[in-house]
């Protein structure tokens, strides 16, 4: 697989994120679900965004792990939450975890009304092999 990432301006690589990455050569491309604060009996979380938000990153790599797929291979990440003022206070948890994996991947973030139940993020990914 090889990637290259596209970004005609700067700004955007203290957000946490690229404006084009493209893939070619890819031996697989892995498509989640979005993963969200639930634990392993299926229980939602009704904890702060905080915990929340580190919650949905163990999941999400469980998930991108047990598929026999690596983090760093992230190419697409779309975030839904319920409060981005709320997220942005905890947003170090997510900038730390995409440096210590090397994530370069493109984003789109949305605020939603609601989430299933008492949950406040939802991350979706894309990764390929």
């Amino acid at each position: 697989m090889e990637k290259r990432i596209t970004n005609p301006w700067k700004w955007q690589n203290e957000r946490g994120y690229v404006q084009a990455i493209e893939v070619t050569k890819p031996e697989g491309t892995l498509y989640i679900s979005g993963q969200t604060a639930i634990d392993a009996n299926g229980i939602s979380s009704n904890a702060d965004m905080r915990t929340q938000l580190t919650l949905t990153i163990e999941n999400l790599e469980k998930v991108i792990k047990e598929a026999g797929y690596e983090c760093k291979n992230i190419v697409r990440l779309n975030m839904y939450t319920t409060s981005t003022d709320e997220l942005f206070t905890c947003f170090d948890v997510f900038l730390n975890w995409i440096a210590l994996h090397n994530i370069k991947q493109a984003s789109t973030l949305l605020e939603v009304k609601s989430l299933f139940e008492k949950l406040k993020i939802e991350l979706e990914v894309t990764v390929v092999k």
